[in-house]
């Protein structure tokens, strides 16, 4: 029985015979029975009955060599191997210097055999088309935007960039600041010596333990991050809005779970809930056909247009209203003309000058059936009325103003505007009232 040698033209990358040492050139022989390791021994060594431990001179054996045709007649696999040895070193297209390394072929013989076998040839060809439609299929039925190997952007240190990324190294895969930066702080001060106590011992090694399970925790959260594609944020971004406003609020709240699926099942678990919307979409839009006694999308086309129509005129007469509302304050009234004026004209409207001459101020707020009105004491339902500020912005608000205080012992206006960045003259008036109630102190 003959086989294909499965070592190379050199003598020193061939094992040594089992019998004498020396390194085995083709033809050498192969117990079928012994192994693994293989048992390999010389023509001189077979021939003298070499047996050795459990090898018995009566096994069967194989032929190793490689001195048959593969694809070409004239071409035994010992010089298909070295052919594609002599072009890995030589380089292609050097053929002169390739014929030189095989010693046995000439340099017309050597590029016509590889041209038309490893690069012309068909079988390989298909083969190659079969892979890469089988890779573009494959990455067609991922739902998955990101991919581990997606290098992620280098931006400069302290940059803007950087600091959307968290402080990220690409070319370490570490964070400026690692979550529980400060882990190796209980490590500096053990020292592991010969006159501790049992007692001692033990608590320096559990310290340790406690050390690797912090250091897991912190590999895990990162291989979430690389492997969900969360490095770069701003691509993250980008993708998420391709969905609709409900179903990136949906992304959001699901987020957490990515650290239990896997990239494509979280991924697939949106794109479902996302059909999902579209679908229930689909269905409310045909009910609403139904009750319309609508039978037909001719019909419906029909429909929607005059529903449209409906709309505009209503939007007509909320206009007219705030036309009404002004119409005694002459100057509020050219302004609010000129502002229509310019959104019609597609330009963008100008901020409107307060008036001056007695301008009636805007009617308070109505607060029923707001969220959040059940939270607010009578003094704070009346200044959101007179700010006209929803509730749930003004507890918002207030939180933020409160811890910002707990944490600086203080609050001065100008940090107050700068950390919830709404109208001036409204900022003023939350600030005086907390200061005034007690809520924060002024710095």
């Amino acid at each position: 029985m003959e086989c294909l040698a499965s070592f190379s033209s050199d003598p020193f990358d061939k094992p040594p015979c089992r019998g004498c040492s020396s390194y085995l050139t083709e033809p050498y022989v192969k117990c079928a029975e012994c192994g693994p390791p293989p048992f390999l021994l010389c023509l001189q060594c077979f021939t003298r009955g070499f047996e050795y431990k459990k090898h018995q001179s009566d096994h069967t054996y194989e032929i190793m060599t490689s001195d048959f045709p593969v694809l070409d007649p004239n071409w035994t696999a010992q010089e298909e191997m070295s052919l594609l040895e002599a072009v890995m070193d030589c380089g292609f297209g050097n053929w002169q210097d390739v014929a030189n390394q095989m010693c046995t072929k000439s340099k017309e013989e050597c590029e016509k055999h590889y041209m038309k076998h490893f690069i012309n040839n068909p079988l390989f060809a298909s083969t190659l088309l079969n892979l890469k439609q089988a890779e573009e299929a494959q990455q067609h039925e991922t739902a998955i935007p990101f991919h581990s190997a997606d290098d992620p952007p280098r931006p400069t240190f302290d940059s803007l960039l950087s600091r959307d990324m968290a402080g990220y190294m690409p070319a370490r895969a570490d964070f400026v600041e690692e979550f529980d930066n400060y882990a190796e702080w209980d490590l500096r001060d053990i020292d592991f010596v010969e006159d501790d106590s049992d007692i001692l011992h033990a608590l320096k090694i559990a310290v340790v333990d406690i050390y690797h399970s912090r250091l897991k925790e912190r590999q895990r959260r990162k291989k979430i991050i690389r492997d969900h594609g969360l490095i770069n944020l701003r691509k993250f971004q980008i993708l998420e809005r391709r969905y609709p406003k409900e179903v990136q609020d949906l992304y959001e709240t699901m987020r957490r779970f990515a650290r239990i699926l896997g990239p494509m099942e979280h991924d697939k678990f949106i794109e479902s809930h996302a059909l999902e919307f579209e679908l229930r979409r689909e269905i409310k839009r045909l009910q609403e056909y139904r009750a319309a006694g609508i039978t037909n999308f001719c019909s419906a086309r029909t429909y929607d247009h005059l529903k449209k129509s409906r709309d505009e005129e209503r939007l007509k007469r909320t206009m007219l209203s705030e036309v009404l509302q002004y119409i005694q304050d002459s100057s509020a009234c050219q302004q609010w003309l000129s502002r229509q004026a310019d959104i019609d004209s597609g330009l963008t409207p100008t901020v409107p000058v307060p008036s001056t001459t007695g301008r009636r101020s805007a009617p308070p707020l109505n607060l029923t059936g707001l969220p959040g009105t059940e939270k607010l004491n009578e003094k704070e339902k009346e200044l959101c009325q007179m700010v006209r500020l929803v509730p749930g912005a003004y507890l918002e608000y207030k939180a933020a103003l409160v811890n910002e205080c707990n944490k600086q012992g203080g609050l001065r206006l100008a940090q107050a505007r700068a950390l919830i960045k709404i109208d001036v003259n409204k900022t003023r008036k939350i600030y005086d009232f907390l200061i005034r109630e007690g809520y924060i102190t002024k710095a």
